[in-house]
């Protein structure tokens, strides 16, 4: 069995008000990352860490 990873909260909202928060907002993030728009936002940002990458190795 794998081991959980330790949370970090250096905040004074309570653990479990940030996962109730955390599971109220997954939802809306998976179904813009399936739609078209966050398709083709995800695809362009690709781009750039591909473009950051290449420069990064030539310097």
């Amino acid at each position: 069995m794998g081991r959980r990873k330790k949370l970090v909260n250096n905040t004074n909202i309570p653990q479990h008000e940030i996962e109730k928060i955390a599971r109220c907002l997954l939802p809306d993030i998976y179904a813009y990352y399936e739609s078209e728009e966050g398709q083709r936002e995800f695809a362009e940002w690709q781009a750039q860490q591909e473009k950051l990458n290449k420069k990064d190795k030539t310097t």
